[in-house]
Parts: structure tokens; C-alpha cells; sequence
């Protein structure tokens, strides 16, 4: 039985339930710049998303952002309709995304909307902060005709800061691991195999189920890796976009500490080193909510999973869905192996294509597993 002095309010959460949110929206077209600054920033090598004379190859003609970019064109990369409603002392962490896409690519010269809304969520007991609320909200991404490219379905995962730290549940990641010098030659190794796996662009299409793709390490990761992950969302670039009367999010009951305060200072905002964001940057602040060191960023290891599923299946690939739950934050000095195995091969008689399904699972140097999940692609034509 929950202790009564462990339980989270939930009574200003239960208002919004099922209601449409606000939050910011982009004030411009996206750039051919947004694009590289992205790939460049989640370390993404396939040039046909920042190289023009690679992206000639192709379909499109010119530079395409990939998928994952898609949550770059959110004010909070789909996280604003699952942090809805008051909850005093409380902070939060990405546990998963899903995702469905339509169809529409994203070129610069596209002007990105979003429509949001919170779906509810459901409270269970964590070995992290005891009762935690996992809290799921929808995010709608629209371009300037109107077409839908695609939905985002985000679970954070609510909790009081006093209790992660009470209960110390990753006090063990404390200490950082040391590589040697071999450990780094394989995982640099293994980088330079896999960033030349997809350069042809070309895909693959006779696979069977049980075909590993080929394992990308990334990392180590540190406090300037995850600086450069932030700096490739757009929405952390001043001015870039403006706000709706009905956002709620800064008034979620984040700790004082960690509230940004951007009178008259844009560097005082919520961003990397202020804000409730903020322990992503600052470990003094990562401790306030109940973890030992910098850590990463949940967008992150989305992007990771899309991107790594797309550069398999080449330049005709297209991801129609993927559902990925995030089971352990990245930490810094950490590194994170990402793997993949098919699942299953189809003939989608609705597409017309060949589909795979991958079951991607991402791991760190202890084999303790940050993140895994399914992601289905369409392969190219018959």
C-alpha cells in the first residue's frame, strides 16, 4: 500500500484531460541551415540531409530533412501536451515516443504547424520516486498546405524531486566508467563501419527476419555532446518562435530552483543551463532531481532510433511507424550501442511496398538497455 505522504496530486491534471494545449509555434519557414544544424548536431552522416550534390541522387533533387527532424519543428520536441497541470515539487522525464508519418517529406521552404493535445496518463509505482504519472500527449505536425506529416505520441513520466532523491535509485551511475585505449579504437571502429554502411543510399531489400543491422556506438557522451544536441532544435535559437495564450507548461510545479526567468536576459530562459531543463547542463541541478550526472536528452535517443532505421533502408526508405520506450537516461561519459534486428518482412498490399519491421535496442557499456522498440519501414518499390 502507497504511503499517503508519497502520493502525487493529480487534481489540477485531471482538468485538462482530453483538451487541446498551446505552446510555441515556429515563426518561420524552415532553412536548409535547421536541417544541417540538426544532422550535424545528433551526429548523422548521410549526406543527402546536408549535401547538396549527394541529395541530386535522389528523389527529391535537394536536401530533405530525414524523419527525425520532424520533432524539431515542435516548441519541446513534443513534450508540451504530456506536462499538463500543477504538481507541486514534481519534475519529469522522457519515457517514450511514438510516432506515425503520412507521407510528406520536409524541404526547407516549409512552414511547420503543430496542434496539441493531452491525452490523460496513468499513475503506477517506480523503484526511481515511487508513485510516478506517465502522462501521454499527442502532437499533430502540419505543413503550409495543409497536409499532415506526421503524429507524435510522447509519455513523460512525472515525479517528485524529493522522492528520486530519497530513494537514490541511480546513485550507482554515479561514478563514470573508464574506456581504455582499445575499447575506444573498437567503438571508434565500429562508428566509421557504420557511418559507411548507408552511403550509397541504396538500401536493402532481399532480407530476411533475423538480419542484424549493423551496431552504431555513440558516444562517449559529455556535457558538450548534449549542448550540441540542444543547439540543433530550432526553438533554442532567440526569437525563433512566439507563444499561445493557453501554455501551461511553465507552471507545472518544477522545483524553484530550476525555474528560468527571462526578464530583460534570453540567456536566462529555459535552455541548457537554466530552466527546468536545466540538469541536462548543470549537475548540481541533475542531483535536485535525483540523478548523479549530466544526462541526455529523451529527444535524443528518438532521433537515434529514426535515424539509425533510416540509413538501413536507404533513400526510397520510409519509416511509417515506430514506438520507442525509454528505460534508462543517458549519461554522460556513458556510451550508448545502438543495435537492430528484423522482426519481420511483409508485402503491404495497402502501400503497394515492402515493409520491415526492425526491433531496435539501445544499450550502454554495462549492457543496462536505455531504450528499445520497433520501427517499421517501407523498403523500396518492387
Amino acid at each position: 500500500m502507497q504511503d499517503a505522504e508519497e502520493r502525487l496530486d493529480t487534481s489540477d491534471v485531471d482538468k485538462y484531460v482530453g483538451q487541446s494545449i498551446g505552446g510555441g509555434q515556429l515563426k518561420e519557414p524552415i532553412t536548409v541551415t535547421d536541417i544541417r544544424r540538426w544532422v550535424q548536431g545528433l551526429d548523422y552522416p548521410n549526406p543527402i540531409h546536408y549535401e547538396e550534390n549527394a541529395a541530386t541522387r535522389t528523389s527529391f533533387g535537394e536536401i530533405v530533412a530525414p524523419q527525425s527532424f520532424t520533432a524539431c519543428c515542435d516548441v519541446g520536441h513534443g513534450t508540451v501536451p504530456a506536462i499538463v497541470g500543477l504538481i507541486p515539487g514534481s519534475h519529469v522525464l522522457f519515457g517514450g515516443d511514438e510516432w506515425w508519418f503520412y507521407g510528406p517529406r520536409i524541404h526547407a521552404g516549409d512552414k511547420v504547424r503543430v496542434e496539441r493535445r493531452f491525452d490523460g496518463y496513468k499513475l503506477a509505482d517506480t523503484k526511481f520516486a515511487g508513485p510516478c504519472l506517465f502522462s501521454r500527449g499527442d502532437t499533430l505536425y502540419v505543413n503550409q498546405r495543409n497536409e499532415p506529416i506526421a503524429k507524435q505520441r510522447c509519455t513523460m513520466i512525472r515525479y517528485r524531486a524529493d522522492l528520486a532523491r530519497k530513494r537514490g535509485h541511480f546513485d550507482t551511475a554515479a561514478e563514470a566508467p573508464v574506456f581504455g585505449a582499445e575499447q575506444l579504437h573498437t567503438f571508434a571502429r565500429q562508428k566509421r563501419d557504420w557511418a559507411q554502411s548507408g552511403q550509397s543510399g541504396e538500401g536493402p531489400y532481399d532480407i530476411a527476419v533475423g538480419d542484424a543491422l549493423p551496431v552504431r556506438p555513440i558516444g562517449p557522451h559529455s556535457r558538450e555532446s548534449f549542448a550540441r544536441e540542444y543547439a540543433g532544435l530550432i526553438f533554442t535559437v532567440w526569437g525563433s518562435h512566439i507563444y499561445e495564450d493557453n501554455y501551461m507548461g511553465m507552471d507545472a510545479g518544477w522545483l524553484p530552483e530550476l525555474m528560468g526567468d527571462v526578464e530583460g536576459d534570453a540567456s536566462k530562459g529555459v535552455g541548457f543551463d537554466e530552466g527546468p531543463a536545466s540538469g541536462h547542463g548543470d549537475i548540481e541541478k541533475a542531483k535536485l532531481i535525483g540523478l548523479p550526472r549530466h544526462f541526455g536528452y529523451g529527444s535524443s535517443m528518438g532521433a537515434w532510433a529514426l535515424d539509425y532505421v533510416a540509413f538501413w533502408g536507404g533513400d526510397n526508405g520510409f519509416i511509417r511507424h515506430a514506438r520507442i520506450d525509454y528505460r534508462n537516461p543517458v549519461f554522460e561519459d556513458d556510451v550508448t550501442l545502438v543495435n537492430g534486428t528484423v522482426k519481420d518482412v511483409r508485402f503491404d498490399p495497402l502501400l503497394g511496398v515492402k515493409v520491415a519491421v526492425v526491433e531496435v535496442i539501445m544499450t550502454n557499456q554495462d549492457d543496462v538497455i536505455v531504450a528499445k522498440g520497433p520501427v517499421t519501414i517501407e523498403l523500396a518499390r518492387l
